[in-house]
Order: structure tokens, then C-alpha cells, then sequence
């Protein structure tokens, strides 16, 4: 079954919500967004979180320095790279964010474990709430395996996502917002469709 992560949350209204309907996934944004967050504020929501839903740090082209350090503030489970890929290996897993294009073979490289396919950086990197032309992406060219999906992802065109790319975790954040703010209707309602329940 594809796997769910709610991204870009801030409050705890927003974490427990997406706790309950199942998500497989939480992201905590530490870039330049109106979504950004302070680790110390991550550990404070997320302290009870069940063991098998798994937090995922979101950074844009970091230092390694800069990003153990969240790593062990936010005890993060992921951390997933925007901008300029990370060449050393992180202590724990790695997603290398792309933007989804044509003529581009996508494969999942050391040293990450992930790669996860997202509409191009406008203002900020990720999270534009626009979907990239998934059909300019040849899907023999994709890794069949650990595939991420993000990019204006919502209730009505996730399951279209999922049929066409087949991906292991689709990834939304803004199409879970009402006016920039986390929509727990909404993050309901998505995972739902997602896990068919």
C-alpha cells in the first residue's frame, strides 16, 4: 500500500490529525518558508508520536554539520535534500528531492536512499502547490523502487498520482492547507483516499 507523508506542519493539532488517520510520515520543514519550524518545537510536538510513524526533516542544499545537529534536536528519522545534493552520508536515511522534467533519467545514487520527484522551486524550494507534467516523465526512466511523489498533490488528483508513477509515498503538504494553514479535514480526507478507506 503507498505510504503517506503529511509535510510542512507546525502545530500539534495538525501532527495528532495526521497521527490518527494513519500517516506514515510527518515533515517538519527547516528551510525558508512560511511552513519553517525550530527543531526544539519538532521534539516538543512530536514527543509521543507512536514509533512507527517516522519524522522527516526537510532542508534546502544544508551543510552536514547543519544537518546532524537538527538531526539530534528533532531526533529525525529522514532528512530529505532540496537544492544542492549532500555528497556525504548522513546518519540516518537520506530522500534527494528533484524536480520532475523530461529528458531526465532519475535513479536513486549514494548516498541516498530515496528519491523523491517535486514540481520546480518558485519563492522557495518545494511546496509551490503545482504539479509538474507527470507525463513529460518517462516512467521507464524511474527507479522502480523507493519513488517519492510530491508536487500539488490533493484529494483529487492523488489516486492519479499513485496510478500513474506506482510510487512507494506520496508526499503533500499545500494540498492540505486552507489559506497557507494546515486544513485537518483536509489531512483526513487525503490519507483516506490514499490508504482506500
Amino acid at each position: 500500500m503507498t505510504k503517506v507523508k503529511i509535510c510542512g506542519l507546525t502545530t500539534k493539532a495538525a501532527v495528532d490529525t495526521a497521527v490518527k488517520y494513519g500517516a506514515d510520515y510527518l515533515g517538519f520543514v527547516f528551510a525558508r518558508s512560511h511552513r519553517q519550524i525550530l527543531p526544539a518545537k519538532v521534539k516538543r510536538l512530536t514527543d509521543q508520536l507512536p514509533k512507527k510513524i517516522k519524522k522527516v526533516g526537510v532542508f534546502v542544499s544544508p551543510s552536514l554539520q547543519e544537518l546532524e545537529a537538527v538531526i539530534k534536536i528533532a531526533d529525525l528519522d529522514l532528512v530529505q535534500i532540496h537544492g544542492t545534493p549532500l555528497q556525504e552520508k548522513a546518519s540516518v536515511p537520506m530522500i534527494q528531492a528533484l524536480p520532475g522534467k523530461s529528458n531526465q533519467h532519475y535513479q536513486v545514487t549514494a548516498p541516498y536512499q530515496y528519491l523523491l520527484l517535486d514540481a520546480p522551486p518558485k519563492k522557495y524550494m518545494g511546496g509551490s502547490g503545482e504539479t509538474f507534467d507527470w507525463h513529460a516523465v518517462k516512467k521507464a526512466d524511474l527507479p522502480k523502487d523507493n519513488l517519492w511523489i510530491a508536487g500539488g498533490l490533493d484529494i483529487q488528483n492523488v489516486r492519479a498520482a499513485i496510478d500513474y508513477f506506482s510510487p512507494e509515498t506520496v508526499d503533500v503538504s499545500s494540498g492540505v492547507e486552507t489559506q497557507q494553514k494546515k486544513d485537518l479535514d483536509k489531512i483526513m480526507h487525503f490519507i483516506q483516499i490514499v490508504k482506500g478507506k
